[in-house]
C-alpha cells in the first residue's frame, strides 16, 4: 500500500506537492486546517499575526511573506478580501514581485475568495499568460461550513482543471459543482448570495409581521417551513431564537456570516446587474438595505440580524415566546401593544 499523501495520488493531471494557503482567517484558516488533517502539506500565509499563530497550532507552516509560501507549491489557495488584493498580488505591488512570478510553471492558482466576475476571469487569464492554471471556486456554508469542512464549492475552470482540483475541494466541501469556465464559480455564488440576502429581509419581515398580529414565532416557522414559504433562510439560519435552536440568532446573532460580507456580496450583485442591464428591483434593494445595516453597526453581527433593524424601524417589541397559550389572533384577543411585548425582554 502506497504511503503517499493525498495530494499525490489525485487523478491524472491533479497537482502533486506541498499547497500554499493565503489568508487563514474565519474562512480560510479552518479550510488550511482540514487540508492538513486529511494529510496535505500546507504552507500559510496571512498578514495577522495571530491567525498565523493559529495555523501552527493545528499543524500548519508558516511563511513570513506571501512569496515565500508559494515557493515549491504545487497548489497556491488564496482566500483574500477582495479582487483588488487577489489581483494585486498575482501581479505585484510597489516593485515587487507578485506570485505569478514566483511560482514554478504549472502552478495552479485556486482562488477561493468571494469577488467580481470581471475580476476573476481577469485574475485567471493573468495566470495562464503566465504559464499557470486557474480555478475560482468561491464557497457557501460560512465558518461553521469550513469548521466542518460541509462547504459547499462553486466552480469556474477547465475541465481538466476541475478534474484535477475536485480530489481537495472535497476535502474541505460536502458539494463540489462545476459551474462552466473561467468566472463561472463567482456568477454561481453571487447569483446564490442575492437569493439569500433578498429571502433573509422577506422572512425577517415576516416575523415581524407576525409578532405585529400577535403570531408566536413557533407558530410561524412551523407553518411556513412546511408550506410554500420555506427556504434555507427560514430552516436553516431562522432570524428569532427558539424554532432553530443552531441559528445564529439563539446566540445573539454572533455570525455566522456577517452583515458586512453579506453586504460585499449584494455589491458584487448589484455590479454584475448593472454591468449586464438586468432589470432588477429587489437585489438592489437589498444592497441597500445591508449597505446600511453593516453601517450601523450589524457589519460583524450574523446578516440575520437584520429581524433586528426591521423590527426597530417598524416600532415592534420582542413577543414573550414564555407564553404558550394560543395566539391572540385566534382568541380574539387584541395583540399586544409594544409595550406589553417588551414586559420582560431587557
Amino acid at each position: 500500500m502506497s504511503d503517499s499523501s493525498p495530494a499525490e495520488r489525485g487523478p491524472a493531471g491533479a497537482p502533486t506537492g506541498p499547497v500554499a494557503f493565503l489568508g487563514l482567517g474565519h474562512m480560510g484558516g479552518p479550510m488550511a486546517i482540514n487540508l492538513v488533517k486529511a494529510g496535505y502539506t500546507v504552507t500559510g500565509f496571512d498578514m495577522v499575526p495571530a491567525a498565523l499563530e493559529t495555523a501552527r497550532e493545528h499543524g500548519i507552516t508558516t511563511a513570513d511573506t506571501a512569496v515565500e509560501a508559494v515557493a515549491g507549491a504545487a497548489v497556491v489557495l488564496t482566500m483574500l478580501p477582495s479582487g483588488q488584493h487577489l489581483l494585486d498580488a498575482y501581479r505585484g505591488t510597489g516593485g515587487r514581485q507578485g506570485l505569478l512570478a514566483t511560482a514554478a510553471p504549472g502552478t495552479l492558482f485556486l482562488d477561493c475568495s468571494t469577488i467580481n466576475v470581471d475580476e476573476a476571469r481577469e485574475a485567471a487569464e493573468l495566470a495562464v499568460a503566465a504559464g499557470h492554471r486557474a480555478v475560482d471556486a468561491p464557497v457557501s456554508g460560512g465558518v461553521v461550513g469550513a469548521e466542518a469542512g460541509t462547504l459547499t464549492f462553486m466552480v469556474g475552470a477547465l475541465p481538466e482543471d476541475f478534474e484535477a482540483v475536485k480530489a481537495m475541494l472535497e476535502v474541505m466541501g460536502k458539494r463540489v459543482v462545476h459551474c462552466g469556465e473561467h468566472g463561472a464559480g463567482q456568477a454561481a455564488k453571487i447569483c446564490n448570495n442575492m437569493i439569500l440576502g433578498v429571502s433573509m429581509i422577506a422572512v425577517s419581515e415576516a416575523f415581524v409581521l407576525g409578532e405585529k398580529l400577535g403570531l408566536t414565532h413557533q407558530a410561524l416557522f412551523d407553518v411556513a417551513s412546511t408550506a410554500s414559504g420555506q427556504c434555507w433562510a427560514l430552516t436553516t439560519n431562522c432570524p428569532v431564537p427558539g424554532p432553530v435552536p443552531t441559528s445564529p440568532a439563539n446566540r445573539d446573532y454572533q455570525p455566522g456570516f456577517a452583515g458586512a460580507l453579506m453586504a460585499k456580496d449584494l455589491k458584487l450583485a448589484l455590479n454584475a446587474l448593472e454591468s449586464t442591464g438586468v432589470a432588477a428591483r429587489l437585489g438592489p434593494l437589498a444592497s441597500e438595505i445591508y449597505d446600511s445595516f453593516a453601517a450601523d453597526g450589524g457589519a460583524g453581527r450574523d446578516f440575520s440580524g437584520i429581524i433586528t433593524d426591521i423590527r426597530d424601524k417598524s416600532g415592534a417589541g420582542i413577543r414573550d415566546e414564555s407564553d404558550t397559550g394560543p395566539s391572540p389572533v385566534l382568541t380574539g384577543r387584541a395583540p399586544d401593544s409594544p409595550e406589553q411585548q417588551l414586559r420582560g425582554q431587557a
